[in-house]
């Protein structure tokens, strides 16, 4: 096994060494210029169309709302790597790995906004009346480039297993041991369960039960981050000092200093966020709506509330605590900093925090797998990958934690090469769907000031 764990360990070395997190953090800032630093002039509309009533469109072709394609992406997203992921990065990259976070989604904001509209653009709709789409199908259609297509679908189908499975059982499982002493097995079998129920429904079941669990988790996490906070307001101003003082000078805790940081910054901010993965433009193409522009904004606000929002609140928390110098990392360590501030009612906030978040990260992953794998072969066969995902939960409950990050990190890397040069190779399409779109939005809010 810990050969194994090893060779892993290399391999991560070798794809998220310079020449990836230049790719990645480069597409994000190649298409922020392309599309005239879209994402921070048109944020407040893409809020509004995302959570208003009003705006979601329930009459164009789609199979679920903005809303429940947003939290689906979000349920994939707001999981493990925001309470365990933030607290790896700064235990492995000190707390300037924070601070390239940030800087990870400010840019994967467009990132996420190209994989979107791309998404929308080249979906298909099956047999069965569902709509697919994803990264394989505007590789293959718009770049012509059926080999790479499949190569991001096989990536895909396998990485499901781990960002989105066993990583996520194995965490939580975790915690509940150490908080309540329940047993790994039993933690496994109810998630397996539980999730069992909502995957075998599909993505219309899926959407619904992520349209509800996703706003109450998020709550009930920021909420108690952000009492931390506020009741400790004296200790911030040196906190959010240190993230953008070591950002640059590097001091990381386990060696490697700024590299360190934005190494570990730009791999937790990815798999917190998933920009430039591939994998939400899967959810953004089941979406009910008339242009691609309008559900690709609401798409690119996954990662504003992801990173910018839930994860600022845990590495603030985290760095504001300073228990990360020890033996601490992980979900343990943000257990330990929540119960530092809250008192035993801290651990068991995160403790309850993380359960929510790993089955809806479950929920929402099982989806991106299936689609993943319907491209590959027959939509009849989609039962039997939704019972070997459900199973694997249980699998990842009580396997090897070193093991299962590794394995994670590794697929993440796999899935975002053929994606990021999709996004390079079609970001003239992107721009041409978005001069489309804003004229379209422009002549609509002329029309409503006029009435």
């Amino acid at each position: 096994m810990k050969a194994i764990e090893n060779f892993i360990g290399a391999v991560n070395d070798i794809v998220w060494g310079p020449p990836m997190l230049i790719l990645i953090v480069g597409t994000g800032i190649f298409l922020t210029f392309r599309l005239a630093f879209l994402q921070f002039r048109t944020l407040p509309y893409a809020l509004k169309l995302a959570f208003s009533p009003k705006a979601q469109d329930k009459k164009s072709p789609g199979d679920i709302s903005h809303f429940q394609a947003l939290t689906t992406a979000l349920a994939a997203t707001i999981g493990i790597g925001n309470i365990a992921g933030v607290a790896t990065a700064v235990f492995w990259g000190g707390p300037g790995a924070v601070f390239w976070m940030w800087v990870c989604a400010l840019f994967g904001m467009a990132t996420k906004y190209a994989e979107a509209i791309l998404a929308v653009k080249y979906r298909v709709q099956g047999k069965n009346g569902e709509f697919s789409g994803g990264p394989m199908y505007y590789i293959e259609k718009g770049l012509n480039l059926k080999w790479l297509a499949v190569l991001f679908a096989i990536f895909g189908s396998i990485a499901a297993f781990g960002i989105g499975n066993v990583v996520q059982s194995n965490e939580v499982s975790s915690v509940l041991k150490s908080t309540f002493s329940i047993p790994t097995w039993v933690t496994g079998i109810t998630l397996t369960i539980l999730a069992g129920l909502v995957i075998l429904g599909g993505i219309k079941k899926i959407g619904k039960v992520t349209s509800y669990v996703v706003p109450f988790m998020a709550l009930f996490y920021v909420g108690a981050g952000l009492v931390i906070i506020f009741t400790n307001l004296n200790l911030v101003p040196s906190a959010v000092n240190l993230i953008f003082t070591e950002a640059f000078t590097g001091s990381a805790i386990i060696g490697g200093g700024i590299g360190a940081a934005i190494r570990y910054g730009v791999t937790r901010g990815v798999f917190s966020n998933e920009a430039g993965l591939g994998s939400a433009p899967i959810a953004a193409a089941a979406a009910k709506t008339d242009y691609p522009g309008r559900q690709a904004l609401v798409s690119m606000t996954q990662v504003f509330i992801d990173t910018i929002v839930v994860c600022s609140i845990t590495g603030i928390a985290i760095v504001m605590g300073n228990l990360y110098g020890g033996d601490l990392n992980g979900a343990t360590l943000t257990s330990q900093t929540f119960e530092f501030f809250l008192g035993g009612t801290g651990s068991v906030i995160v403790a309850v925090g993380l359960a929510f978040f790993a089955f809806s990260t479950i929920l929402g992953w099982s989806y991106y797998g299936e689609k993943c794998f319907n491209y590959l072969f027959k939509e009849d066969r989609t039962k039997f990958y939704r019972i070997l995902f459900v199973l694997l939960i249980l699998v990842g409950a009580l396997g090897s934690n070193d093991l299962i990050w590794g394995f994670a990190d590794a697929m993440n890397a796999m899935m975002a090469v053929p994606n990021l040069i999709g996004l390079l190779g079609l970001s003239g399409v992107v721009v041409a769907e978005t001069h489309r779109f804003l004229k379209v939005a422009k002549e609509e809010k002329a029309g409503k000031k006029a009435s």
